[in-house]
């Protein structure tokens, strides 16, 4: 199967008119952080309801930045699902602190909140949940436990951009969001990712950490007051995101039609494990269903590649982190977590970006259910 003819799982959508506006800032020679990032943030926090709101590098970065916003660190805990992608531990560790897992629910994949409360210790400093598309971690809930326990909220919003709860954004409330801008997301800036605050004042520290952790002084020299990064986007990237916000209703829809789609049209295949359906205002980044392997006498890898023979390509989203090498090293170990055990083992993610049409949903349904048979 040749790459002109595969149906990728994940694809950015760039107009001619987002590809003239990078010209014009190639041709600009201001290249780096300016205007366009300046531009791009205003927009981004106007989606947000004016909360404030920075552009960085990526989405890994605004999580890093976030921990350290929160003066989170070593002897800190942080809990987080073991059903994620790897940044949310990952930055735990990188800063220092203990990545703290619970378990997901089987269908929304978002974190259990009764463990939640369990795993709470002195030691504890935030809590970190991923959202995954379909429904929303029950946001009210997650903040009556944050509020009861003094504990600052890290939404690792990566997939979820566009969903809202109860009417409002996600982003527009609660404490510190985070969000991608990734190729395979909602919308793109070839790299790059947000992070939400709540006041200026928190803003202007995530200026200082994204960028060496330098501040201007009256004289026009600079200090280093704390030792920071450089996860600064460029105005060729915030240029791309600020057409692409402009798109993102539209890519929104679109994908919403393609979810409902593959609920239609999905073989009927006993045992599987499709997303939750029905949520109202939900984005749909992915479509990951869980597929019962050993019932079906194959394994994930010659599922995948009986789809590609089809011309379908699939994702994996995601390995448990508390069965990697570092949660191993950790001392977590099989069988804590059974729902996100279960995910990492059977999920595949099919096909699913705003450039296609739902006749290539059911090319994808049909190619399911050739593999299975």
């Amino acid at each position: 199967m040749t790459k002109t003819n595969l149906l990728n799982f994940a694809q950015p959508q760039l107009d001619e008119s987002t590809i003239a506006a990078v010209v014009e800032v190639l041709r600009s020679n201001w290249i780096a952080s300016g205007p366009k990032v300046q531009a791009f943030e205003k927009a981004l926090s106007d989606s947000f309801g004016g909360r404030p709101t920075r552009v960085l590098t990526s989405a890994t970065g605004a999580m890093e930045v976030a921990l350290e916003l929160c003066g989170i660190g070593a002897g800190d805990e942080v809990i987080t699902s073991a059903q994620s992608f790897f940044s949310t531990m990952n930055m735990i560790v990188k800063v220092g602190a203990k990545p703290v897992f619970v378990d997901c629910d089987l269908v929304t994949r978002n974190i259990d909140l009764a463990q939640v409360e369990a795993a709470i210790t002195p030691r504890t400093k935030a809590i970190m949940p991923t959202h995954f598309p379909g429904a929303l971690v029950d946001m009210d809930a997650l903040f009556a436990l944050a509020k009861k326990h003094g504990l600052r909220v890290i939404e690792d919003a990566a997939l979820v951009q566009g969903s809202r709860w109860k009417g409002r954004a996600v982003g527009s409330f609660g404490d510190i969001a985070t969000f991608s801008f990734h190729p395979n997301k909602n919308m793109t800036t070839i790299e790059g990712g947000a992070i939400v605050v709540n006041d200026e004042a928190e803003a202007k520290q995530v200026e200082v950490l994204r960028f060496h952790g330098i501040v201007r002084l009256p004289d026009e020299t600079r200090d280093v007051v704390v030792a920071g990064g450089k996860f600064n986007m460029s105005d060729v990237s915030a240029v791309i995101g600020v057409h692409q916000l402009q798109q993102l209703p539209q890519f929104l829809a679109e994908r919403s039609v393609l979810a409902a789609r593959y609920f239609e049209s999905f073989p009927q295949i006993p045992g599987v494990v499709l997303p939750p359906q029905g949520v109202p205002d939900q984005s749909w980044n992915m479509f990951c269903v869980l597929m019962p392997f050993e019932q079906l006498g194959l394994t994930r890898q010659q599922f995948r590649a009986a789809l590609r023979e089809q011309g379908i390509a699939t994702g994996v989203s995601y390995e448990a982190c508390h069965l990697t090498s570092i949660g191993r090293g950790l001392g977590y170990r099989d069988g804590q977590f059974p729902h996100a055990e279960r995910i990492s083992r059977e999920t595949v993610s099919l096909p699913l970006h705003a450039s296609m049409t739902e006749e290539d949903v059911d090319r994808v349904c049909a190619a399911v259910l050739n593999a299975c048979q």
